[in-house]
């Protein structure tokens, strides 16, 4: 079966910086949008970012993190980053990626976007406190 591994959380001070990883075995990521979701305990979990497959420019964030998160491709590496900087306490969650039913992400990263699968793998843990 197809499944996505996040990793590359951590802890980390407030205004540190993390780079979580998405790779996938048996999917070309390149060919969809990917998106990143968290979720704190207690909370829903709510998508932060999504890039275009690589043949449809863009890239959206929601707005508690737009300027300090930046996602990306290496296509060569069959990788999504999300690159976090000035993290913040309520950054603090469980960090997963997935890959959109779609080629390209809906402008809103809040809208409901389909999910191509219904596994979410493991994902990280992104952790910010002092």
């Amino acid at each position: 079966e197809v499944q996505l591994q996040a990793s590359g959380g951590g802890l980390v001070q407030p205004g540190g910086s993390l780079r979580l990883s998405c790779a996938a075995h048996g999917l070309a990521l390149d060919y969809y949008a990917i998106s990143w979701f968290r979720q704190a305990p207690g909370k829903e979990r709510e998508r932060v970012s999504c890039i275009n497959s690589v043949q449809h420019e863009g890239t959206y964030y929601t707005d508690s993190v737009k300027d300090r998160f930046t996602i990306s491709r290496d296509s060569a590496k069959n990788t999504v980053y999300l690159q976090m900087n000035s993290l913040k306490p309520e950054d603090t969650g469980h960090y997963y990626c997935a890959p959109m039913l779609d080629v390209t992400c809906v402008k809103n990263p809040g809208t409901d976007q389909e999910r191509l699968l219904d596994s979410w793998g493991q994902g990280t843990q992104v952790t910010v406190s002092s």
